[in-house]
């Protein structure tokens, strides 16, 4: 699978009928990263009325890496808005936050949706994407002789190294796309004698 995600970070701010509204997109790995980010955006507008946010944090679709929050602002007039034009946009890995200084005039539950909707929608106009593969993970632990011929069958796919330890023996752990690991298997144990294989991480 395919998905887009954000090449850089995106800021865009608007007033509308005096209250600021500064939005933010930022790429993220998962939950535990968006509301790191979050964190951050308090620390660098602490007087601010609101900061409401949603995210997508995981593979577009992938509903258990959806999150949103109205931040204290009407039910449903600020997060749900905002992840709704986030799930619309089909990119992945992706946090929006919008901060609000109030500027003293009422917007309505309507206006707060326009309002919030609109700082992801034109936020998402400015922002730069690439191309991003899903990945499994998988792990393979091998002893120092087999070290080039694996990281040369790596190198022959859509691998992406996540983490690599070299102790009395080597272990590498790495992404690739599930249509690929099959064949990686099929390789890996042609060119060891049956001796190397590879794990999938979370099963």
């Amino acid at each position: 699978m395919e998905y887009k995600v954000l090449a850089e970070p995106v800021i865009f701010e608007e007033e509308f009928k005096k209250s600021r509204f500064i939005t933010y997109l930022a790429r993220v790995n998962n939950l535990e990263e968006a509301r790191a980010f979050i964190h951050q955006i308090w620390q660098e507008h602490p007087k601010a009325t609101h900061v409401c946010w949603a995210t997508v944090a995981g593979v577009p679709g992938d509903e258990l890496q959806y999150y949103s929050t109205d931040n204290g602002e009407p039910s449903g007039t600020a997060g749900r808005p905002m992840l709704n034009t986030l799930i619309n946009s089909q990119i992945g890995h992706i946090v929006a936050a919008t901060v609000r200084y109030f500027g003293g005039i009422l917007l309505g539950t309507g206006g707060l949706c326009k309002a919030y909707a609109s700082g992801v929608q034109q936020a998402l106009k400015l922002a730069q994407t690439t191309t991003e593969v899903e990945r499994d993970l998988y792990f393979i632990t091998f002893d120092y002789e087999h070290l080039g011929m694996v990281q040369n069958l790596l190198g022959q796919f859509n691998t992406k190294i996540e983490f690599q330890e070299f102790l009395e023996q080597v272990t590498i752990e790495f992404g690739i796309p599930a249509e690929q690991a099959e064949q990686l298997q099929a390789l890996l144990t042609d060119r060891s004698a049956g001796s190397l294989f590879m794990f999938k991480i979370g099963e």
